[in-house]
């Protein structure tokens, strides 16, 4: 089966949770997308604010993985039961704002209502935006010449 990439969003404080607990939940804990997903497809989380629901405007990738095997399970949550996945996150990827990336990803290109389709909350995307994003979140070598080091 060939693997797949999604694009899911929350607020950040709900995905610095998602990375604690290694674990994805779309859509308020309903079911439906996670049963798309398949083992090692990608995720990557897209945060509009720092903290649901009021918090400050934020519009940056969060976090970066990959489901890990295993199918969609029910949790016990307070008074709910939300539906999750395992996922296996990359620990040291760093927020990436969105802003420079519009011109270059694929669901933002030529779309100047680009935010409108995140309000479904999980969209499937190509691996080239995926791998754009990824690339985005990488911590920079002490070599890497994007971040060049001021020097006096």
């Amino acid at each position: 089966m060939a693997i797949r990439y999604w694009l899911a969003v929350a607020s950040r404080d709900h995905v610095h949770n998602a990375v604690d607990l290694g674990i994805a939940q779309v859509n308020h804990g309903q079911r439906g997308g996670l049963d798309a997903m398949g083992e090692a497809d990608g995720i990557v989380w897209y945060s509009p604010k720092t903290e649901y629901p009021d918090g400050e405007p934020l519009r940056e990738f969060t976090a970066i993985g990959r489901i890990a095997s295993g199918m969609p399970y029910q949790a016990i949550s307070l008074d709910r039961r939300p539906w999750r996945r395992r996922v296996d996150y990359e620990r040291e990827a760093e927020p990436a704002p969105i802003r420079p990336m519009l011109g270059m990803l694929d669901f933002t290109r030529d779309q100047p209502q680009w935010g409108y389709q995140l309000r479904r909350g999980l969209l499937e995307i190509s691996r080239y935006d995926f791998h754009l994003i990824r690339e985005a979140m990488q911590r920079p070598s002490a070599d890497d010449r994007r971040y060049p080091e001021h020097r006096r």
